[in-house]
């Protein structure tokens, strides 16, 4: 018998209750890309748990943990390819999955096996530090080869800024750009370095309703002195393809002003100087 289901997310394909026995999810996903948990055991998927080495012995260790963290099903869709799976995301440390809880959709991050840490506690602490000051995908739960994230849904920072067009579109960058300085200077309020900012195209992803979001705090780091607002400026405005898009979208920012104001606020950094590198930037009007 097949239980009742109804539209969550318009952006999810029909998702039938019976993948989840007892349980209504309640979303539209695409059912042939949604595996129920008690389904991962198979090798097919279990590639993908303990990717790069298929180890049963861990796959049921893993599937243990999932289950703990209250994870109900995976949906393997995204750009990226894992053992001829789709997936979000795949790094140097993890495997990024699309899941399902009861209550939500979620993001689900796996230890590789040949990651460079035992663990996934380092960037749940990290990341719910973050978490404090408003930064970053919602903590939801973690394990020692999990992470359960808030699911974000949208395509990342240089994507989207190459999409905007027509009227309007010079403000809502204008937007994201200072959102996206604001959240760096809390994170450097609080102590915490995210480690990638200057390099950071696979590190902001900007939502449906153009809110931008910093991910994937692995390297961030509490013990070493923080950069986040002098490392996104050199990505948004010096040195990359996206400081190329941005002149263009926005318009020009004098280098060596914003250079000299860098330096200042990498000795003192307050408002002031932070305030002084929004202007030199075009953003402190926004």
């Amino acid at each position: 018998m097949l239980l009742p289901f109804f539209t969550y997310d318009n952006d999810c394909s029909q998702f039938l209750s019976h993948l989840l026995p007892l349980f209504d999810l309640g979303i539209y996903v695409d059912q042939s890309k949604v595996v129920y948990l008690e389904k991962i055991s198979e090798e097919e998927y279990g590639k993908v748990l303990c990717y790069p080495k298929y180890d049963l012995t861990e796959l049921k260790n893993r599937v243990y943990e999932l289950n703990r963290l209250g994870v109900k099903a995976l949906e393997f869709v995204g750009d990226k390819s894992v053992s001829n799976l789709s997936v979000l995301g795949k790094g140097c440390v993890g495997i990024v999955v699309v899941a399902y809880t009861e209550k939500e959709k979620v993001a689900l991050k796996i230890r590789r096996l040949d990651a460079d840490r035992s663990g996934m506690q380092h960037e749940a602490e990290m990341l719910r530090k973050a978490n404090t000051a408003n930064v970053g995908p919602k903590l939801l739960g973690t394990s020692k080869n999990f992470l359960l994230m808030e699911f974000i849904k949208g395509p990342l920072l240089f994507q989207w800024i190459s999409t905007q067009k027509g009227r309007g579109a010079k403000s809502r960058i204008r937007k994201v750009l200072r959102d996206i300085l604001e959240q760096c200077w809390r994170l450097d309020m609080i102590g915490l370095d995210h480690g990638e900012l200057s390099k950071a195209p696979k590190h902001i992803i900007v939502n449906e309703i153009d809110k931008p979001h910093i991910v994937d705090f692995e390297t961030a780091s509490v013990n070493r002195k923080v950069s986040n607002v002098t490392s996104i400026c050199q990505y948004l405005f010096i040195g990359s393809e996206v400081a190329k898009v941005v002149k263009k979208r926005i318009s020009y920012v004098y280098q060596d002003l914003l250079i000299e104001s860098l330096k200042n606020y990498k000795r003192q950094g307050n408002r002031h100087n932070f305030e002084s590198i929004l202007r030199i930037c075009k953003l402190y009007d926004v």
